[in-house]
């Protein structure tokens, strides 16, 4: 296994996804067809839902056109039918509406970024030439079947690009299903294999299933399974009807409750085949592209290769849209070498020596920094252009590797010389892997991870796969194709170089290559790339230190507070089943609902999406603060428990043999404001209000002769507020050494003598403002009416009117920009500020007036 960017891990190449030969078998990927049709919205849904929100640079959505037009492309690229067509809802009711009126009645709103784009793919895809389909009244799928029975009619072979299961009906001797997400491709036997039912009974299984996204009422607690033995014994959904009264047991009953309105669940998924068209499938013949419409439009989206490829690349290469918009560089082909020969390195290590930059990637056993050994090196100097050294692969007939030893021995002067300068996609993670081989890597000229990361932490994720679609239009694959999953997945050692070598190579070019495509852009801002050369980059042979040294634990504390806590939680367990007049599990929603609610009566604050009275926690501190005790003794369970599974009992599970210390991952590209993350363990959440949670913090100890030393900021993202408002209310609280929760309080409250209850409030809305409270939330927190809570905001922003007049500068500036910046000069994008959602717009204010302080303090 090796590390893919932070935490993820590498793939390899594919060879050619779409062949599946077996014998002189001919298979759905091999057979010539002559009409595609694609399920336009179900590709619609799938590109808006897979791809990051992307836009262009006024603001508009642009990822579901994008996502869709690659998708299109491919498929036509790849299959080249004579006859093709995209096919999309129409808008407005259809007769399944009209035959049931709660048909899809439970399907949320389509979201308005969504929306936005629908016409524009439209247009764009009929510029293209491609024929494109939207009948009233009737579904997609309706016009899907039609044309599929009247092309199978004419002895045409089909096929239909899905991922709707509804299709499955569709298929025959002619009729063929593609998921190009999964490349799952299934025909007649393929079509039984994954639901268990021939294709001439799918619309009897989707009729017992019902279908709760559509709205179609089926068998309660009828799922795949159960349809499929249903079928199977009594062949039809008529016979299941038929046979009802004789079924035992809960299926019986909830059968027999169906059988009214089965047949109405059958029409309901049944695909209409005979809707009246205005062309038959001998139609559907790509057209000329309207070359200047697609210009208009790819230039207003911002796809850069595409618009390339119509001539406009004098356009793509000026145009500077955000980070954030949808453009993607091409990519080169690779061209790999695999090293055996001690000559053949050395050609390379003099390439490298005479670089003025190089790519660097290691290939490693585990994804744990502190447990993985190295198995190969890949290089690159040029895009398109890398190596791999194995080292390690050790599975049986593996070919003769250099001496692992010797290697890196040639390798240190140079991966130790600062004037060297390498690229890396998280470097972080090789230099640790370094480190057990006696080498320290200095010269760390630049991070891919890190350059994105801090030219947009919000436009993608940062792992190199992500990098690499978004700006390079380039797949890599998955890990598990090569290794398999599960408890069989091979380590990396075990892959066969012929997979291997590639794969490996492929890591150093592409991380070359998203070094050169997004350094450019890092450039063009000086504050943002100042961001990046002087915190980031410096930050990272710190963190390395940090967490290679680990922290010491003391292992026999844990161990008996541990115990202490299981001792707590028995006894509060007891106590809670004599609150509930009964033993049941405190670990089971459902039987504390039945408890608090039905059995004891207590008022029910909040339900479920499914309209259940919920029991989470906020709803229990609720209850218990209204003094009841059940809930109450429910808080501090659960509150004991996430404590000894998170902490007492798993940090002990989690010192290196090694070492004996504890080594955590601090991550620079998570958190969107550019503050540090840590995981495994994650050592920034630790308890500290509780008597428990303090005891915790004590078992991270020093060694002998050595002390720890706690060190904090003073409401340092308040005096970031003081500074970046610049209000003289707040400036001079600072300057003066005044408490600075109590000076607003005597500011808000008029009072010379502040009481702790006024100071409490001032605090809550001191930083409640900050991140963005309402008078709604901050009422919740002071448990005081809402209209109390607006006038405390009111005084506040009366007597800090500087305050008032930055957030309202700050959400201006947002809307108009569409990023914040920290006194930095670190950028937060907020792609959704202009949203016409009124719960996302106001999220991303929100963010706009607490990032830059977050971020200007991290």
């Amino acid at each position: 296994m090796t590390a893919r960017a932070f935490g993820l891990v590498k793939t390899v190449k594919v060879r050619d996804p779409i062949c599946h030969k077996r014998c002189n078998m001919t298979t759905p990927a091999n057979k010539d067809y002559s009409l595609v049709l694609v399920d336009g919205s179900s590709y619609l849904f799938r590109a808006f839902h897979a791809l990051p929100p992307l836009t262009n640079k006024a603001g508009e959505a642009t990822g579901a056109v994008f996502g869709v037009l690659n998708m299109l492309r491919k498929l036509i690229t790849e299959v080249q039918p004579d006859y093709f067509a995209v096919v999309f809802d129409a808008s407005g009711k259809t007769f399944r509406n009209d035959m049931y009126g709660e048909y899809k009645a439970n399907r949320p709103p389509m979201p308005d970024e969504l929306r936005s784009q629908i016409e524009p793919l439209h247009k764009i895809i009929r510029a293209n030439g491609w024929p494109l389909i939207s009948v009233k009244g009737v579904e997609a799928d309706d016009v899907i079947g039609t044309l599929c029975q009247q092309a199978s009619a004419a002895g045409m072979d089909t096929l239909v690009s899905t991922g709707d299961k509804d299709l499955a009906q569709l298929v025959n001797d002619h009729v063929t299903l593609i998921n190009t997400m999964s490349n799952q491709w299934l025909d007649i036997p393929g079509v039984e294999a994954k639901f268990g039912v021939p294709p001439e009974k799918i619309i009897d299984y989707l009729a017992l299933m019902g279908d709760t996204v559509d709205n179609v009422p089926g068998v309660t607690k009828v799922g795949p399974k159960t349809a499929v033995k249903l079928l199977a014994e009594h062949e039809s959904l008529e016979g299941v009807v038929a046979a009802a009264d004789s079924v035992k047991g809960k299926l019986g009953e909830n059968l027999r409750d169906a059988v009214g309105h089965l047949p109405l669940s059958k029409e309901l998924v049944t695909i209409k085949c005979d809707v009246e068209l205005d062309v038959v499938p001998q139609d559907l013949l790509n057209s000329e592209p309207d070359a200047p419409a697609l210009t208009e439009w790819y230039s207003r989206f911002g796809f850069n290769k595409l618009l390339a490829e119509l001539g406009g690349d004098e356009i793509a290469a000026t145009d500077t849209e955000a980070p954030n918009a949808a453009h993607i560089n091409p990519a080169p082909e690779g061209d790999y070498e695999c090293i055996f020969e001690k000559a053949e390195f050395n050609k390379w290590l003099e390439k490298l020596q005479a670089a003025e930059l190089f790519a660097f990637d290691t290939e490693t056993t585990s994804l744990d920094y502190m447990q993985a050994e190295i198995v190969g090196l890949s290089f690159a100097v040029e895009a398109g252009g890398a190596a791999y050294v194995p080292l390690a692969h050790d599975y049986p007939g593996a070919p003769d590797q250099l001496d692992r030893d010797w290697v890196l021995e040639q390798l240190k002067p140079l991966l130790e010389d600062r004037s060297r300068g390498k690229v890396g996609q998280h470097l972080k993670y090789d230099a640790h892997v370094l480190m057990h081989y006696g080498i320290t890597l200095r010269g760390i000229a630049h991070d891919t991870m890190l350059e994105s990361y801090v030219l947009d932490s919000v436009a993608t994720r940062h792992d190199m796969d992500s990098l690499a679609k978004h700006y390079l239009d380039r797949s890599t694959t998955k890990f598990e194709e090569v290794a398999g999953k599960g408890a069989k997945q091979l380590t990396f050692n075990q892959v066969d170089l012929d997979i291997a070598s590639d794969y490996a190579a492929e890591d150093a070019d592409v991380t070359l290559q998203l070094h050169q495509t997004l350094w450019p852009q890092l450039q063009a801002l000086p504050k943002v790339a100042s961001v990046y050369t002087d915190i980031e980059l410096p930050l990272i042979p710190i963190l390395t230190a940090i967490e290679h040294r680990g922290v010491l634990i003391d292992r026999q504390a844990l161990g008996k507070q541990s115990q202490q806590l299981a001792e707590r939680m028995a006894e509060l367990e007891q106590a809670a089943h004599e609150a509930a007049d009964q033993p049941f599990n405190l670990g089971s929603p459902k039987q504390l609902q039945e408890i608090l609610f039905e059995k004891q009566g207590l008022p029910v604050i909040k339900k479920t999406p499914k309209g259940a009275p919920s029991t989470a926690e906020d709803v229990l501190v609720d209850l218990a603060d209204q003094g009841f005790e059940l809930p109450k003794l429910i808080i501090e369970h659960r509150s004991l428990s996430k404590l000894k599974s998170t902490y007492t009992d798993n940090l002990p599970k989690q010192i290196d043999p090694t070492t004996g210390r504890v080594h955590t991952s601090y991550h620079q590209a998570i958190a969107a404001t550019g503050r540090l993350s840590s995981s495994n363990p994650n050592l920034q959440n630790i308890p500290i209000r509780t008597a428990e949670g303090r005891r915790v913090r004590e078992a991270f100890i020093a060694d002998e002769g050595r002390i720890l030393l706690a060190a904090d900021y003073s409401q340092v993202e308040l005096r970031i507020m003081a500074h970046l408002s610049g209000d003289e209310g707040l400036l001079k609280a600072f300057q003066n050494g005044e408490d600075i929760h109590r000076a607003t309080a005597a500011e808000v409250f008029e009072s010379s003598e502040v009481t702790s209850d006024q100071r409490r409030s001032a605090k809550a809305i001191n930083f409640g403002l900050i991140y963005g409270m309402s008078a709604f939330g901050l009422a919740k927190q002071l448990g005081v009416g809402r209209n109390e809570a607006q006038d405390y905001i009111d005084l506040y922003f009366a007597r800090y009117p500087g305050v008032k007049r930055f957030m309202d500068n700050t959400r201006a500036a947002a809307r108009e920009d569409g990023y914040v910046e920290t006194v930095f000069g670190r950028r937060l994008y907020l792609p959704e500020i202009n949203s016409r959602n009124g719960q996302r717009r106001q999220y991303a204010e929100r963010t706009a007036i607490n990032a830059p302080m977050q971020g200007t303090a991290a």
